[in-house]
């Protein structure tokens, strides 16, 4: 039930920013409950694999590589799903980033409720 709601949460963090972003293009909210989903399997299994490959760059960055890491799963997932699109690179970094923030607060709120 967890996942079900963190998956909706993410799609809707998804859906807010791709209509905030000129280069970010998702074909509805079933579309951005896709690319959570995508994004979710990515992150589960390519992201780790990025990360161990990549260590050497990530820690001579002091971290910052994950930024470019995190760009590249957008990017392949813009290349899976038809009804997403990414424009560029820097659009991509950006989304990420914002996508992170965005999931941190509405997770954050959700974790709040619970306590209450």
């Amino acid at each position: 039930m967890i996942f079900l709601i963190r998956l909706l949460l993410n799609a809707l963090a998804v859906f807010i920013i791709a209509h905030l972003l000129s280069g970010v293009t998702v074909n509805g909210y079933v579309g951005a409950i896709i690319v959570a989903l995508v994004l979710a399997i990515l992150n589960l299994f390519v992201k780790p694999i990025l990360v161990i490959f990549t260590l050497p760059v990530t820690i001579l960055t002091l971290g910052l590589f994950l930024l470019v890491i995190n760009a590249l799963i957008i990017l392949l997932a813009d290349k899976l799903i038809d009804g997403f699109a990414v424009n560029s690179f820097w659009t991509a970094l950006l989304f990420s980033i914002l996508l992170s923030i965005l999931q941190s607060i509405l997770h954050t709120l959700i974790k709040e409720q619970k306590t209450d």
